[in-house]
């Protein structure tokens, strides 16, 4: 570490292009990024993806890629009712590949749906010139919808929010930085930090994602939890830069640097790779879309340990000691007796009564995280939108009419195995059999069939079939409906021998989604545990404290899940936050959370730990190396806790749902972690676990 950090302030001016470099090529990347990005939830294998991939093949067609348009009259005859079919007609066929394969009038609402052969990402492009197609056929108050007009209209809300989240982030921040720096140019070293930080991992995840798929709510993610991934981290270093020249006024800055990047560049190094190996089991689930999480959610802490280890060091050469040390206001970390704080005094308590203070905060705890048992997810709440939005408001009308389930069919495909047994008159029976089936479902309004070219390909070999829901996407009761389609109304639905069903749409992809993640996340969860038990157990060489560690981190998830339910399920807070109220938690955003926040965790044992390691190095006793870790980090953890809590207000603010409970959890999570679990419930355990916690066999 010693000749690397050497080297870097050798060549700093250098590592400063560089990273200047960075920051303008992550302008530029930021400003084009969001056309590449897309809320697919394709699951390659499932059911529900083959029968997208015989729709793409055969008939030309990409549910995802698909509008549906509503189109509300009043009392109009049936020529009337001809005519808007007609003009809605002659719209649609102005957008190229674009084509009506339902169209009827419901109570007084006259929806079409239209199909494309185009991806998510290209129809979305359409959204625009198919309403500008619309008013000139004279139907301007006609509204679009669907997956694509979804996409197209979020985006710019999305970036409307990111950028009233930086803004609060980075004001919070800036008035924090200076209450424990003080008054000092040092501030903006933090800043310039983060903005590598978040240049960098914003620049990757462009170069991503020109080839592979990529979450559309990435940059709100990778911007706002990377700032205060990426300010905490070079708060943490800033802070232990000034207690090394604290401890010796006239020491030559080159070496004050190395020092600081031998203790907390090491810690750094630990905690972002204890980060990055938590996201990087995301990589492993066979969901696109969870990958892509997975990928950034690595990307920025390795991007941080990067900046730790060149950019930091180089700026801590160039601020050097006056710029680096307050003036006139020291700041609430610059005390130079820590063994009399606020911190020290709390571990002082810890080690006179620790039963008692375990017991108090360990029940504390179990009180809060005890909502996470009314917990319940869905792959995603489509009609937790914006209401402003032309498709949210297209959502709401049909919700009062038809339901939102006409805007997210599901498609029965059928396979016969052989070219012309869809139209042959064996089938006939069977068709007509399952379409009474399903037709009969109180959860089903509407079920589509034919034998035309809508609904059998060219071959004959394959045939779809329609139904549309009464629910949303999101909806249990969709959930139920998939169970109940694949289990009961395919299975002996009566077809010839051999023919293969596969249930499509978006309500199946949810399903899949859901049951996939529930099927390897599990397995994966226990890998990055135990992979993060052996990396600490490296770092604290210790066979006990990775194991409280990771109990301590799961304590965190649990009352993290448990605000997130008692918020959006029990409206706790609701109107004051201005969060939507739905019972159930976005599964993507869950499991996004849960790693992101057990990593945050991680973090703060890395920090706290490492100092009192530090201290049984040098011969003290268990209980002196608690009051020593506790007394010269605590506070640091503190600052860096509320930091970060700041900057990921800003998901709370925006408007959608999966940010808002990421925003949350994190928020809550991650103040009592450093709070109530770092100050409390940590130093009495290790008081409790005594001689064990340095053990190493």
């Amino acid at each position: 570490m010693a000749n690397w950090t050497n080297a870097i302030i050798k060549h700093r001016f250098k590592v400063l292009i560089l990273w200047l470099i960075v920051i303008f090529f992550g302008s530029f990347a930021a400003t084009n990024l969001n056309q590449h990005l897309t809320t697919s939830l394709t699951v390659p294998t499932s059911d529900s993806a083959k029968a997208q991939e015989i729709l793409l093949k055969n008939f030309g067609e990409n549910l995802e890629g698909s509008f549906t348009i509503f189109y509300k009259f009043k009392q109009a005859s049936d020529p009337e009712i001809a005519d808007f079919k007609l003009k809605i007609s002659e719209a649609v066929a102005e957008i190229p590949t674009a084509r009506i394969t339902q169209i009827r009038a419901v109570s007084g609402v006259l929806f079409a749906s239209v199909t494309t052969n185009y991806s998510l990402i290209e129809a979305a492009k359409y959204t625009d010139e198919l309403r500008q197609s619309l008013a000139k056929q004279g139907l301007p108050v006609a509204m679009v919808t669907g997956p694509p007009a979804i996409n197209s209209d979020v985006s710019p809300v999305l970036d409307q929010d990111l950028r009233r989240g930086q803004l609060i982030a980075i004001t919070l921040a800036l008035l924090l930085l200076l209450l424990v720096l003080g008054l000092s140019w040092a501030v903006l070293i933090p800043f310039i930090f983060a903005a590598a930080t978040i240049s960098l991992s914003i620049s990757l995840i462009y170069l991503i994602a020109q080839q592979f798929l990529m979450v559309l709510y990435l940059p709100n993610i990778v911007e706002l939890i990377g700032l205060g991934l990426a300010i905490d981290y070079s708060l943490l270093i800033l802070y232990r830069f000034r207690r090394e020249l604290n401890a010796n006024e006239d020491a030559d800055i080159s070496l004050a640097i190395e020092r600081t990047m031998q203790s907390a560049g090491r810690t750094v190094m630990t905690s972002s790779l204890t980060v990055a190996l938590g996201l990087a089991t995301l990589l492993l689930l066979p969901i696109p879309f969870m990958r892509s999480l997975g990928i950034a959610g690595l990307i920025v802490p390795l991007a941080s340990l990067l900046a730790s280890l060149t950019l930091q060091p180089a700026l801590l050469s160039y601020f050097g000691k006056h710029l680096a040390m307050p003036v006139k206001f020291a700041g609430l970390l610059s005390k130079k007796d820590l063994q009399n704080n606020a911190w020290a005094k709390i571990a002082h308590l810890s080690i006179k009564w620790p039963k008692r203070v375990f017991a108090i905060s360990f029940a504390s705890l179990l009180l809060l995280g005890s909502g996470a048992f009314w917990l319940q997810l869905t792959p995603s709440a489509i009609t937790a939108l914006p209401q402003n939005l032309e498709s949210a408001q297209a959502l709401s009308l049909v919700t009062s009419s038809a339901g939102p389930g006409v805007i997210t069919p599901a498609v029965i495909m059928v396979d016969f195995g052989k070219p012309g047994l869809a139209t042959s008159s064996s089938t006939t029976a069977a068709r007509k059999a399952l379409t009474a089936k399903l037709s009969k479902d109180p959860e089903i309004f509407i079920v589509a069939t034919d034998v035309t070219p809508t609904f059998v390909d060219a071959t004959g070999q394959f045939m779809r079939i329609f139904v549309i829901g009464r629910h949303s996407l999101g909806a249990p009761e969709t959930s139920d409906l998939v169970d109940r389609i694949r289990a009961k109304y395919l299975s002996g639905a009566g077809f010839p021998a051999g023919t293969k069903f596969y249930l499509g749409g978006p309500p199946a992809q949810g399903a899949d989604l859901v049951d996939q993640i529930k099927t390897y996340f599990p397995g994966l969860l226990g890998l990055g545990l135990l992979l993060t038990y052996l990396l600490l157990m490296r770092a604290f060489r210790s066979i006990w404290l990775p194991l409280k560690a990771i109990a301590l981190g799961l304590i965190s998830v649990s009352v993290a899940i448990s605000a997130i339910v008692l918020v959006f399920r029990y409206s706790v807070g609701a109107s004051l936050l201005g969060t939507y109220q739905i019972d159930q938690v976005e599964v993507w955003a869950l499991v996004f959370l849960l790693v992101v926040l057990f990593g945050i965790s991680m973090d703060y044992e890395v920090f706290l730990v490492s100092r009192m390691r530090e201290a049984i190095d040098r011969g003290a006793t268990n209980e002196e190396a608690i009051v020593e870790g506790m007394a010269n980090t605590g506070g640091v953890v503190t600052a860096a806790a509320l930091i970060f809590v700041a900057a990921v207000s800003g998901l709370v603010g925006g408007h959608f749902l999966g940010l808002q409970q990421i925003g949350v959890g994190l928020t809550v999570g991650v103040f009592i972690d450093a709070t109530l679990i770092r100050g409390f419930l940590l130093p009495s355990a290790m008081v409790l676990l005594g001689k064990y916690n340095w053990r190493t066999k």
